[in-house]
């Protein structure tokens, strides 16, 4: 049988951006890698990005399919980064398999992302509550509505689960935090700034974990 060799998609193969807008270098990032992802999260804001503390989590399971979808950060420390899910959705099964993750933080305007690797671990319920509280009402509701992940019949199912639950909180003012849904803490070894450099020649400045403390070093692009 012949074999059909597939082209490239004339399109596609010529898109291309040539970076020019910024550099990085050793000296040019912050003391620690928390106080600089927070600075490039702060400019991203601060140039209208939306979003700017999105990142793209991968995880895999004990079979090593992986899978991948965009999460809010909602705090960043020197302990990680942290978000929030329910714990019976597949990143929360997937993050209880193997304890390990992955998040970039893609803001592709400003030809820059951010890469964090390293272990996860899971968020005390006093921790959680007290994120729960800034939640707006409605987006608490629906956390208590959707079973995550899990097949539903079709869009008017999810919106009878939330009507069930409105009902059920109607006199309710402080709405309290469902035992399946909370917080996840990934805690670096790695933690990767990459800048667009003209020619590809990119600039990959990483702070990487030792046994002794953190050391910061170029990688090749």
């Amino acid at each position: 049988m012949r074999r059909v060799t597939q082209q490239p998609h004339a399109g596609l193969s010529g898109m291309r951006e040539d970076y020019r807008s910024a550099t990085l270098d050793v000296a040019d990032v912050a003391p620690t890698w928390h106080e600089q992802l927070l600075a490039w999260i702060g400019a991203a804001r601060e140039a209208g990005l939306p979003d700017a503390n999105a990142m793209v989590l991968a995880t895999g399971d004990e079979e090593h399919r992986l899978t991948t979808r965009t999460v809010l950060a909602k705090d960043v420390d020197a302990h990680g980064v942290t978000f929030f899910t329910n714990y019976t959705s597949e990143k929360s099964h997937q993050l209880r398999q193997t304890r390990q993750a992955s998040a970039t933080f893609p803001w592709i305007a400003l030809q820059r992302q951010a890469t964090v690797i390293g272990t996860v671990e899971l968020l005390s319920r006093e921790e959680t509550a007290a994120y729960w509280r800034t939640r707006p009402r409605g987006s608490q509701l629906g956390a208590w509505a959707s079973p995550q992940s899990a097949v539903v019949r079709d869009r008017a199912a999810l919106d009878e689960l939330l009507a069930t639950v409105t009902e059920r909180f109607a006199d309710v003012e402080e709405i309290p935090a469902p035992a399946h849904w909370g917080g996840w803490r990934l805690a670096p070894t790695h933690v990767e700034f990459w800048q667009g450099r003209t020619d590809r020649l990119h600039d990959r400045i990483r702070f990487r974990r030792t046994e002794t403390g953190w050391v910061v070093e170029r990688l090749a692009p």
